[in-house]
């Protein structure tokens, strides 16, 4: 009885700081999710107050919050718009992946943790943060931007190349042999091979199949096929990430909407206690001697990855200030970097500490790069970035009215390839 009581206590206070953490994030415009990480610093292993009698509780639903994180991205997508995303954007993917996997690889190495870590360490690195990113173009009102068609390619690239990703991270984190390893592979690709082909091609009957007008019967069959397939996935060493994401793929039309609809809150609390839980168990007296790494490479990887924007976005004939506002919004690195790492903790010890000291600097610079990184580099090297008003550009009928209205105009404006 005392158990559950405690229980009970530390998981209601547990929730109402995320609630109260939550509201504070959104009152001064930043992510909640460093200060998630604050927190679960704060109350875990080496921290202020130990909570010990909820620690599996939390365990659990931190494995729940990564499977809603990666089946509501699933749900964002059909498997026709992957395909056709990797048909368009995959030089972009390339340049994306040499350019922000190659300085995590490359500092793991450096640090004597091996190739295993550099593989772990180049995926923290990689991988933007969609959540992040998402919530500050809302903000920034830059949903309807030229450009922001290209930071959404770039996103949905690295969300398709995370399921390839995975299933070889997963594979060399299992230790097993060159053969052994070989057919695991093997076997987790061709997994994820045979799901994309079911969900291009029989997407709409899978859900026909869930469909239903009672969204609690909905909730309880797509949650309960979430979760089931992720175990399978993670049996044949593919990740219940990855499983979870592609039955999102798998969905499609109304059934994806409504479910999205009914899991976001889900997503929400189970996400902020997966987040609290990668705190708690990080020892915050391991993050100081990693600080020094942890800012090289943030200042290393805000570069690469606002030559990754620019780069997307010349392709898209996208006007030089519209290149870097795409650059600045993909510097954000999250939920990816966070599972990634909390995949690798139990071979390379190390990269949980790191991970956290660089997710927590890319969270907080993130947002202010992609507000503050055109106007900075337009002021520092104005011949970069030449100011020119343009012609008065009236809307269009039916253009939306809005926050966003005058940068679309602006977006518009600049571009040299718009009619």
């Amino acid at each position: 009885m005392h158990d559950t009581t405690m229980l009970l206590i530390e998981l209601g206070a547990i929730i109402l700081g995320l609630g109260i953490i939550g509201r504070f994030a959104g009152r001064i415009g930043l992510s909640a999710i460093p200060l998630y990480l604050l927190a679960g610093l704060a109350f875990g292993h080496g921290g202020i107050f130990e909570l010990s009698s909820s620690e599996e509780f939390v365990a659990i639903g931190a494995e729940i919050g990564v499977i809603l994180l990666l089946l509501l991205l699933g749900l964002e997508y059909s498997a026709s718009e992957l395909v056709d995303n990797l048909k368009t954007q995959y030089p972009s993917g390339v340049v994306d992946f040499v350019l922000n996997a190659t300085p995590g690889a490359v500092a793991a190495l450096v640090m004597g943790w091996g190739p295993v870590a550099a593989v772990a360490l180049a995926g923290v690195t990689w991988i933007s943060s969609s959540g992040v990113i998402a919530k500050v173009l809302t903000d920034l009102g830059r949903l309807g931007n030229r450009e922001t068609p290209v930071v959404l390619g770039v996103l949905v690239m690295e969300d398709l190349a995370m399921a390839v990703y995975l299933p070889i991270l997963t594979t060399l984190l299992a230790g097993v042999g060159l053969m052994g390893g070989s057919v695991s592979l093997i076997v987790a690709l061709g997994t994820v091979g045979l799901v994309l082909y079911v969900a291009l091609r029989h997407g709409r009957l899978i859900s026909k199949a869930v469909s239903s007008d009672n969204p609690e019967l909905l909730l309880l069959v797509v949650l309960g096929l979430t979760v089931l397939i992720a175990g399978i996935a993670q049996q044949l060493h593919v990740s219940a990430a990855v499983g979870a994401f592609l039955v999102g793929i798998a969905l499609s039309g109304e059934v994806a909407e409504s479910a999205h609809r009914l899991f976001a809150p889900l997503r929400d609390l189970f996400a902020a206690v997966f987040f609290v839980f990668f705190g708690l168990s990080t020892d915050p007296g391991n993050i100081p001697p990693v600080i020094v790494p942890a800012l090289i490479l943030a200042v290393v990887t805000v570069v690469t990855k606002v030559a990754t924007g620019w780069y997307a976005a010349q392709r898209a004939g996208i006007s030089p200030r519209g290149r870097l506002r795409a650059g600045g919004a993909l510097v954000a690195r999250g939920e990816f970097s966070i599972v990634i790492a909390g995949l690798a903790a139990g071979v390379a010890t190390e990269i949980r500490p790191l991970a956290t000291a660089y997710v927590l600097l890319m969270v907080i610079i993130g947002p202010l790069a992609a507000r503050w990184t055109e106007p900075a580099v337009r002021a520092l090297m104005p011949r970069l970035v030449p100011v020119s008003p343009g012609p008065s550009v009236q809307p269009p009928a039916g253009t939306r009215e809005g926050p966003g209205a005058a940068s679309d105009t602006a977006a518009r404006a600049d571009s040299p390839t718009q009619p």
